[in-house]
Protein backbone atom coordinates (compact mmCIF):
# COMPACT_ATOMS: atom_id res chain seq x y z
CA UNK A 1 0.00 0.00 0.00
CA UNK A 2 1.30 3.44 -0.91
CA UNK A 3 1.91 5.72 1.67
CA UNK A 4 -0.30 8.83 0.68
CA UNK A 5 2.40 11.21 2.59
CA UNK A 6 4.41 10.20 -0.35
CA UNK A 7 2.25 11.86 -2.32
CA UNK A 8 2.99 16.11 -3.08
CA UNK A 9 1.58 18.96 -4.73
CA UNK A 10 2.30 19.65 -8.54
CA UNK A 11 3.53 15.67 -8.74
CA UNK A 12 2.52 14.59 -12.41
CA UNK A 13 -0.23 11.62 -12.10
CA UNK A 14 0.58 9.54 -15.40
CA UNK A 15 -1.42 6.46 -16.67
CA UNK A 16 -0.34 2.63 -16.99
CA UNK A 17 -0.49 3.47 -20.57
CA UNK A 18 2.19 5.98 -20.05
CA UNK A 19 -0.31 9.08 -20.74
CA UNK A 20 -0.25 12.62 -18.79
CA UNK A 21 -3.66 12.21 -16.22
CA UNK A 22 -3.27 15.51 -14.52
CA UNK A 23 -1.14 16.84 -11.70
CA UNK A 24 -1.66 16.31 -7.96
CA UNK A 25 -3.44 19.20 -5.69
CA UNK A 26 -3.62 17.66 -2.88
CA UNK A 27 -4.39 14.35 -0.94
CA UNK A 28 -7.78 13.96 0.64
CA UNK A 29 -7.97 11.15 2.57
CA UNK A 30 -7.93 8.05 0.70
CA UNK A 31 -8.11 10.04 -2.64
CA UNK A 32 -6.08 12.33 -4.50
CA UNK A 33 -7.25 15.87 -6.02
CA UNK A 34 -5.86 16.28 -9.09
CA UNK A 35 -5.61 20.33 -10.51
CA UNK A 36 -8.31 21.43 -12.19
CA UNK A 37 -6.36 23.93 -14.87
CA UNK A 38 -4.59 20.90 -15.85
CA UNK A 39 -4.93 20.13 -19.38
CA UNK A 40 -5.13 16.81 -18.66
CA UNK A 41 -7.50 17.10 -15.79
CA UNK A 42 -9.88 19.94 -17.73
CA UNK A 43 -11.24 22.83 -15.52
CA UNK A 44 -12.80 21.22 -12.91
CA UNK A 45 -11.15 19.17 -9.67
CA UNK A 46 -11.36 15.93 -9.89
CA UNK A 47 -10.38 13.09 -7.28
CA UNK A 48 -8.85 9.26 -8.13
CA UNK A 49 -8.74 6.70 -5.21
CA UNK A 50 -5.30 6.04 -3.50
CA UNK A 51 -6.18 2.14 -4.29
CA UNK A 52 -4.99 3.29 -8.28
CA UNK A 53 -1.47 4.00 -7.12
CA UNK A 54 0.84 1.69 -8.26
CA UNK A 55 4.17 3.38 -7.73
CA UNK A 56 5.38 7.20 -6.08
CA UNK A 57 8.53 7.75 -7.96
CA UNK A 58 10.69 11.10 -7.79
CA UNK A 59 7.70 13.55 -9.31
CA UNK A 60 5.82 11.35 -10.58
CA UNK A 61 2.37 8.95 -9.12
CA UNK A 62 1.84 5.73 -11.27
CA UNK A 63 -1.57 4.52 -11.54
CA UNK A 64 -3.08 0.84 -12.33
CA UNK A 65 -5.82 2.59 -15.00
CA UNK A 66 -5.21 3.53 -18.37
CA UNK A 67 -5.78 7.14 -19.25
CA UNK A 68 -9.05 6.65 -20.98
CA UNK A 69 -10.23 4.61 -17.94
CA UNK A 70 -8.81 7.25 -15.25
CA UNK A 71 -10.81 9.90 -17.40
CA UNK A 72 -14.19 7.49 -17.62
CA UNK A 73 -14.08 6.56 -13.81
CA UNK A 74 -12.91 9.66 -11.55
CA UNK A 75 -14.96 11.67 -9.53
CA UNK A 76 -15.73 15.63 -10.35
CA UNK A 77 -15.92 17.79 -7.98
CA UNK A 78 -18.39 20.80 -8.55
Amino acid sequence: MIDGTQIKEHMEVVSRDGHHVGRVDHVKGNEIELAKFDFGAGLKHHLIPMSWVEDVRENEVRINRTADDAKSQWREVH
